[in-house]
């Protein structure tokens, strides 16, 4: 399984809202045709979370070939109002908020 963390700012009190926009878009094809086997969102202090696990190891790759699906350009300008960039003079695309992995521990059997 292959994991991929988006970082980016949110208002604690879209929260509800957010998690309705993903519902939806969850309830479609989408996650499978993207190879997405778990979404999961977390709030603090301002900063929004976006974990997103992968069957195999192209997740980023997975996001960036949807990217021009309707189904996920609706989802991104639905998200706008209540979503901003960590960084809006470097973002660009969701590949631009994916935190890097430096450290990974599994439990055995």
């Amino acid at each position: 399984m292959h994991s991929t963390l988006i970082v980016a700012r949110m208002n604690l009190a879209s929260k509800d809202h957010v998690a309705d926009l993903f519902a939806d878009f969850d309830a479609g094809d989408m996650p499978h045709l993207m190879g997405t086997r778990r979404r999961q969102l977390f709030a603090y202090r301002g900063l929004y979370f976006h974990l997103q696990d992968f069957d195999t190891d192209n997740g980023g790759e997975s996001i960036e070939r949807a990217k021009a699906d309707p189904r996920f350009v609706r989802i991104s300008q639905d998200l706008k109002p209540f979503i901003e960039a960590y960084d809006p003079v470097t973002w660009r695309s969701p590949k631009d908020a994916m935190a890097a992995r430096f450290y990974s521990w599994e439990a055995s059997g």
